[in-house]
């Protein structure tokens, strides 16, 4: 463990404890005597290491307690990833038909285009054969 590196002459403030505080508790650091002091003589620091205790001991919880989860949560979460997934095919579907269909009339009105430039060609050619 390392010593804290709050030694000195001066005081120690509140901001000090808090910042020392999760590296103590934790075990990394050792408190400086002047901290175990401070925080003896404060209602303040006294709290905040009461509430970084309970956090870290909820932490602690947390990381052994296995969670189950309820029954047909999963079938319920596989059937409405199947309707998001037949919604999202429909909608696709839906918009490669009107892609489709937008690129059937842009070819039908080119062929009529062609047709009315060839017929009037061929009336052309006709008109001067007579």
């Amino acid at each position: 463990m390392r010593s804290s590196r709050f030694f000195g002459s001066g005081g120690v403030s509140c901001d000090d404890v808090a910042d020392a505080l999760p590296a103590i508790v934790d075990g990394l650091e050792v408190a400086a005597i002047d901290v175990q002091r401070h925080v003896a003589a404060c209602l303040r620091c006294q709290a905040e290491l009461v509430q970084y205790r309970k956090v870290l001991r909820t932490l602690h919880q947390l990381r052994t307690e296995v969670l189950e989860p309820t029954p047909g949560l999963l079938p319920d979460i596989l059937a409405a990833l199947e309707a998001a997934g037949e919604r999202r095919a429909i909608h696709h579907l839906l918009n490669g038909r009107r892609v489709a269909y937008v690129g059937g009339i842009a070819a039908a009105t080119a062929a009529g285009a062609a047709g009315a430039i060839l017929a009037s060609r061929a009336r052309r050619k006709v008109r001067l054969a007579s």
